[in-house]
């Protein structure tokens, strides 16, 4: 899969960066490839951080001054939303303004859109119809993987919830027996109390 997104990066003071993120739930073990193009722009400093939100926070990438084309390619270590931030601060002396901004070009590509298919090509000497079979063999796997792990996933939700009517179904049996057992209890200590008091024989 492969998404692309544009858009202007104001800039601000170094003491309070404010960093504009860019979200991507992205499986474990996948390959993604980012592709970023910085404009041109004076007394600007941009900054890039990639990071997932697992439970391991891991970091993937971080740069400063950024200019041009970056690529940047790495594998997943969870599954997670994969997190592309960027920050825009002007140097030492410089006010914020308005005209201060740069553009930021963003390309997402995961999985099998990330590969290089042109150096795998003049590697093993392809034909353009084998390099679009072996394009359709990494896609049809991710769709496999995938599945399985939707399978994996149900089968979770399922355990779960025969667990939890298990739980609920004993819990149901404890409350009626307590219930019985109070209504039982409170019958005889009725009667106790009426014969005491010579309501009843």
């Amino acid at each position: 899969m492969a998404s692309a997104i544009k858009f202007d990066l104001p800039a601000t003071l170094s003491v309070h960066p404010k960093r504009k993120c860019i979200h991507q739930y992205v499986p474990q073990d996948t390959m993604v490839l980012v592709l970023v193009k910085v404009s041109d722009g004076y007394n600007q400093r941009v900054g890039l951080e990639i990071f997932d939100n697992s439970l391991s926070a891991n970091s993937y990438d971080k740069k400063r001054d950024l200019n041009g084309e970056v690529r940047l390619a790495f594998n997943t270590h969870a599954d997670a939303d994969i997190s592309v931030c960027f920050t825009n601060t002007l140097h030492d002396g410089i006010q914020p303004d308005p005209k201060y901004s740069r553009v930021i070009d963003l390309e997402f590509e995961i999985g099998a859109e990330a590969d290089d298919y042109q150096s795998l090509a003049k590697a093993e000497k392809l034909a353009p119809l084998e390099v679009e079979l072996r394009k359709l063999e990494k896609v049809v796997q991710e769709i496999v993987d995938e599945m399985e792990y939707l399978k994996t996933r149900e089968a979770k939700m399922r355990d779960t919830n025969e667990s939890t009517n298990e739980r609920v179904q004993w819990f149901s049996l404890l409350t009626l027996f307590t219930l019985i057992g109070l209504g039982t209890w409170q019958i005889f200590y009725l009667r106790r109390f009426f014969k005491r008091k010579r309501l009843i024989d």
